[in-house]
């Protein structure tokens, strides 16, 4: 089994995910309103939250039985389970059991932090957490599924926050 690379991106997607949580939560209270983020109009689409285990797992079942998402990512073939976690407010992905497991709080089920889970499921490897490849998946799965401004949006603020996506 090859070592998985170190995690040296880490922090800087999570400041930029901070950031686009802002933003969503900006359009949850105004939407359809247009904002300007780094020189752009843009509207910013209005985040879904999922309150439960089973309509979390019926979410990411969706996503993963997208034609785009199967054509694009061989292991979107492999179902992920979902389970509720205790005593943390952080959601987080068990590659060896393919689970997401998320704490059941209004900000851990938003569909951001979901799908940044399901990156990690989707992301090939062996690669580093957050690295280049987890960063290039995890745009391409917020363009696919919450759509283009919110795929902009993250590459825009990862670049912002000196990530790498190559």
């Amino acid at each position: 089994m090859t070592a998985r690379p170190r995690d040296q991106q880490r922090r800087k997607v999570y400041d930029a995910e901070h950031r686009l949580r802002a933003l969503f939560d900006l359009a949850d209270r105004t939407p359809g309103c247009s904002i300007e983020v780094f020189g752009s109009q843009i509207c910013v689409p209005v985040e879904r939250r999922l309150g439960t285990v089973e309509s979390v797992a019926a979410y990411l079942d969706a996503v993963l039985a997208l034609p785009s998402i199967r054509a694009r990512y061989p292991q979107a073939a492999a179902p992920v389970r979902v389970r509720a976690r205790r005593g943390s407010r952080y959601a987080h992905y068990e590659p060896a059991t393919a689970t997401i497991a998320v704490p059941l709080r209004e900000h851990a089920v938003r569909e951001l932090l979901v799908l940044h889970e399901l990156a990690h499921h989707l992301q090939p490897r062996p690669t580093a957490g957050h690295g280049p490849e987890f960063c290039r998946v995890l745009c391409d799965v917020l363009d696919t599924v919450v759509g283009a401004e919110a795929g902009w949006l993250m590459r825009t603020l990862l670049h912002d926050t000196g990530a790498h996506l190559t």
